[in-house]
C-alpha cells in the first residue's frame, strides 16, 4: 500500500513537472513568432499614417505605400520626410530586393 502511494506521488510530480515546462515553452515560442512576424513586445507605429507623409510626393505612390508598408512591418520605423533621413532607421535603409536593390523607398 504504502509503494502504491510513493508511486502515485512521483507519477503526479512528474505530470506536473512536465506540465509546467511545455506551457513555459509554448510562451517563448510564442513570443518569437510574434517578434518573427515584425511585431514587437514595444510600442508599434502606425505604418499607414507614416508612409503616406513618405510617399506623398513620390511619383508611383502605389508602388512606395506597398513597399514602405512591408518595411514599416518588419522595422517599425519609417525615416520621417519625403526622401532621405535613413540614418535615423538602419533596417529600414539597409533591407534590399532580391536583385540587390533598395527596397524601401
Amino acid at each position: 500500500m504504502a509503494f502504491s502511494r510513493v508511486f502515485l506521488t512521483c507519477l503526479l510530480l512528474a505530470l506536473l513537472v512536465l506540465h509546467l515546462v511545455d506551457s513555459s515553452h509554448e510562451s517563448f515560442e510564442d513570443q518569437q513568432a510574434s517578434q518573427r512576424a515584425g511585431r514587437s513586445l514595444l510600442a508599434t507605429i502606425d505604418c499607414g499614417a507614416a508612409c503616406s507623409g513618405r510617399c506623398r510626393l513620390s511619383s508611383r505612390p502605389n508602388l512606395c505605400m506597398r513597399a514602405c508598408g512591408t518595411c514599416c512591418a518588419r522595422c517599425n520605423c519609417v525615416p520621417p520626410g519625403t526622401s532621405g533621413n535613413t540614418d535615423q532607421c538602419p533596417c529600414y535603409a539597409n533591407m534590399t530586393t532580391h536583385g540587390g536593390r533598395k527596397k524601401c523607398p
